[in-house]
This record gives C-alpha cells, structure tokens and sequence, in this order.
C-alpha cells in the first residue's frame, strides 16, 4: 500500500532532506525532522507538579511514596517520574555531566508538563542540582498548571550516614567523580514553596506537611478525620 495518489503526488507533505554535505558520509541523525503537529488549547483542569529537589539519600523517593497514594485516595491520578527510573528509560545513555544532567532535567519537565495538561498529579523525584534547569523546568509546567518546588533538605553528612551502597563514602575518597554534594555542586533553592528538614520530622511527618500544603493550596481536598 503506498501514500501517492494520482500524478505521483504523496498523501503527506515531506519535509526535504538537504542530504549530507560533500564529501561526507550520510548520517541517520541527519534525516530526523522534528515535525509540527496541530496543537489544542484544550486541558484537563486540576493538573499539578509535586517537583522533589535535594541530595542523593536525601528521603525524597521515601517521602514521594507517602505523598502519592494519599493524593491518589482523594481522588487525582498520580504519575511519578523517579529520577534513577526515568535515567533506565527516558534518559538511558545519558551521563553525569552539566549538560546530561541538564538535559535529564528538562526531558522530566517536558514530561510532567504534558501530564500536569491532562490534569494529573505529577510526582517528579530528582537531584536536579542546578537553580537555572528547576526553573526552566517549573516554566514548562506553568504553561498547564501549579508547579510546587518541595526542598527536601538534608545535610550531606546526615545523607552519608543513610547510605547503605556507600556510595558518599566512595566520593569522599575520590573513588566516584562528580558526585553531587561532595565535589559537584548543589545548588539549594532560595525560595521553595515547601522545605522539609527530614533531620527534624520523620517521613509520614514530612508528607503530612505537603498534603496540608496542597490542601491549603486548593489542589487536594482536605483529608477525612475520624
């Protein structure tokens, strides 16, 4: 089955390849074409971005699993998008560099924008070391929906103390390179719409003090008491 129709016209507009340069191999990643498709203004009121920042062994994945299903219990259909899962799919390949971890970042942005659209509760969970990509990131979601920053906020000696792996350990030593909080940096937020001090509150504490911030925010309903 093919796309011409009489005349040898396509169906389907193409989009011309200026084809590789003389004297140059041809190359696939020359031939891709990002292609624009017809957007709709149209969405699904209520969508929102949980974005969980902080170290590695911070708590933010443990708190993230508390959060979720108390949101989903109230009513929301709630996504994750956990920074080593979507480093196995999304950014498979990827590096620890500036501009990987950038790039990592702003793919997490892009997909949480498009789910936050379709009005979901999104629960991203990454370092997300650098001020400058959170912000492109929250950016991205704003264009559908409320975007809130939670700081998980732990030292790194208290971060190190929880590592089972050992992994601080090993960055300490200069065994692992560019391990963030020890010699690469990490860049705290200045203004987060939620700070949690997981070395003062437990984990269901500090989950409790976000669904009281999402509640007084109107994104949640509040919680049933006995």
């Amino acid at each position: 089955m093919t796309n011409a129709i009489p005349g040898g016209t396509s169906r389907f507009p193409q989009t011309p390849s200026p084809g590789p340069l003389r004297g140059q191999a041809a190359d696939a990643a020359d031939h891709i074409y990002a292609h624009e498709h017809p957007e709709t203004e149209r969405r699904r009121d209520g969508g929102f971005t949980l974005w969980f920042t902080g170290l590695s062994g911070s708590g933010k994945t443990t708190i993230a699993h508390l959060v979720g299903p108390a949101i989903e219990e109230r009513g929301p259909i709630v996504e994750y998008l956990d920074g080593d899962t979507v480093r196995t799919h999304l950014s498979k390949g990827l590096g620890f560099s500036k501009e990987d971890r950038d790039a990592n970042i702003e793919r997490i942005g892009w997909v949480a924008a498009r789910l936050t659209r379709h009005g979901a509760a999104v629960i991203a969970a990454a370092i997300s070391p650098y001020e400058e990509t959170r912000q492109k990131a929250r950016e991205l979601v704003e264009e559908w929906g409320t975007f809130i920053e939670v700081h998980v906020a732990t030292s790194v000696e208290e971060c190190a103390r929880r590592d089972v792996k050992g992994l601080y350990e090993k960055a300490f030593k200069g065994e692992i390179k560019g391990f963030t909080g020890v010699d690469d940096p990490y860049e705290e937020p200045a203004n987060p719409d939620v700070r949690i001090d997981t070395e003062q509150h437990e984990p269901e504490e500090s989950a409790q003090l976000i669904l009281q911030h999402l509640e007084e925010r109107g994104l949640i309903p509040a919680g049933v008491t006995a």
